[in-house]
């Protein structure tokens, strides 16, 4: 006759996770999440700079540049910037805020080449007419648009063609911060399982050992 057993299987007691890889979760997530940041902080100081990086979003610089192009800013000394004429588009091109300058100026920084410019004794500053390439007239024609030399973010540097369409469809339908958090949590949640499982397969391991 079978006798009925009180005794009940002890559950699996799960160990808690080490403090070891709390902290390296933690550092992982902090340098996915800010890592972008840093990495944008790292060009301001590098290029000299606090707009390493633009998009060009019309097409008033064709057919030098084109709408999607991202662009590699760097600052200079303004008495450096070389200017040229509007024949001969021999000028650099200058990343600059219109704010303050134009009379209807854009949100987004303006990329135009330099076709003049001349030192202000009054006020002891730069400062630069400018065009774009694809435009008939100077900016603000027949105003004159001079933009001093502490609106100036930089020039261009390097040009990576229409990889900046990329931003400018996400910012353009709503979707670059939505989409960005999406990514943030997916990232977050992918590094906590990874290292969940890989402390349970440690566990594993060592049990085998034991047996």
């Amino acid at each position: 006759m079978k006798e009925n057993s009180s005794e009940t299987i002890p559950k699996k007691e799960k160990k808690p996770v080490s403090k070891k890889k709390v902290i390296i979760a933690v550092v992982m997530i902090s340098v996915a999440f800010f890592g972008s940041f840093l990495i944008y902080f790292i060009l301001q100081v590098a290029l000299n700079t606090e707009t390493p990086i633009v998009v060009v979003v019309s097409g008033s610089m064709k057919p030098t540049l084109n709408e999607g192009d991202l662009l590699f800013v760097r600052g200079i000394n303004p008495a450096d910037i070389r200017t040229g004429t509007v024949e001969n588009k021999d000028g650099d091109i200058i990343v600059f805020d219109a704010h303050g300058v134009w009379l209807s100026p854009p949100d987004e920084p303006v990329v135009h080449r330099v076709v003049n410019k001349t030192y202000n004794v009054n006020k002891s500053r730069w400062e630069f007419q400018t065009k774009g390439d694809n435009n008939p007239n100077v900016d603000g024609y027949p105003l004159e648009y001079w933009v001093p030399d502490y609106k100036i973010y930089g020039v261009v540097r390097v040009i990576i063609p229409w990889i900046g369409w990329v931003k400018i469809i996400l910012t353009d339908s709503g979707l670059l911060i939505p989409l960005l958090i999406i990514i943030s949590v997916v990232l977050i949640i992918s590094i906590i399982r990874d290292v969940l499982k890989e402390d349970d397969e440690k566990e594993k391991k060592e049990k085998k050992k034991r047996a």
